[in-house]
């Protein structure tokens, strides 16, 4: 049982940012279209990348079979850090979830927004100072 619910470790990172960059374009379209079944998809992708990484997701498999190759060798990267962000994902998004199901539209919107921004995959982008 512990098999069917593992988590790779280590990643490829070049894979990991290619199903983040998925999952934001999927974040603006939800935000965009407002229909429930696009805020459900989005935590189920969630929830079965906290279960067996890339192995369930149509996203991860997507990445790491398609995208990822195309990007050169794989740049192995630890695995926990990586399951920590699909939980912090899913949470967030079941909370926008719940929110859009409720009517808190706006609320879903602000909390779908901040875990896409939070989670975009761009890598130190350090803090800009315009004086």
């Amino acid at each position: 049982m512990s098999g069917l619910f593992s988590f790779p470790n280590p990643v490829n990172e070049y894979a990991a940012r290619a199903t983040a960059g998925l999952v934001v374009v999927l974040a603006v379209v939800t935000i965009v279209a407002g229909q429930w079944w696009l805020y459900a998809a989005l935590a189920i992708g969630f929830a079965l990348r906290v279960a067996g990484g890339p192995r369930y997701s149509p996203f991860g498999r997507l990445s790491v079979h398609v995208i990822a190759p195309k990007l050169g060798p794989a740049k192995l990267v630890p695995g926990p850090p990586k399951r920590f962000a699909q939980t912090i994902g899913l949470a967030f998004s079941t909370v926008a979830l719940v929110l859009f199901l409720t009517g808190n539209t706006v609320a879903a919107q602000i909390v779908l927004g901040t875990r896409a921004a939070m989670f975009a995959p761009v890598r130190d982008l350090g803090l800009v100072v315009v004086d």
